[in-house]
């Protein structure tokens, strides 16, 4: 099985277009609807990288990624925040809560795709 990538979106076809993208590619995609589900399922399963969306309701992106910092087992997973708030205040707040890249929708597929193989090297 290849490597394990959590995606986290409250826009269903946001996460049914990254799962039919990269699972053809050898990756193992879970896609998840909110933080609690993914801060629960982090607990559960090590992920390999983390794409989170930054306008989710209950929980945003910049407090799941926070909270996975927090844990030691992910201190060092890439974490990707792909959203459609491109503004330079928001891409600090991701990169201060501990993204290691800030991509603001809509994104190309061979962006993404070349986004997440660096990302995993």
């Amino acid at each position: 099985m290849g490597k394990k990538i959590l995606v986290v979106d409250d826009d269903e076809l946001v996460l049914i277009a990254i799962q039919e993208l990269l699972t053809p590619l050898g990756f193992s995609v879970t896609a998840l609807a909110s933080g609690a589900e993914a801060l629960e399922k982090v607990t559960q399963n090590q992920f390999d990288l983390l794409i989170l969306d930054v306008s989710m309701p209950e929980m945003t992106g910049f407090e799941v990624c926070q909270r996975v910092r927090q844990l030691e087992s992910y201190a060092e997973v890439p974490v990707l925040m792909l959203t459609a708030r491109s503004g330079e205040e928001d891409r600090q707040r991701g990169i201060e809560a501990g993204a290691n890249l800030y991509l603001p929708k809509p994104i190309s597929p061979k962006r993404l795709i070349s986004l997440v193989g660096e990302a995993l090297k």
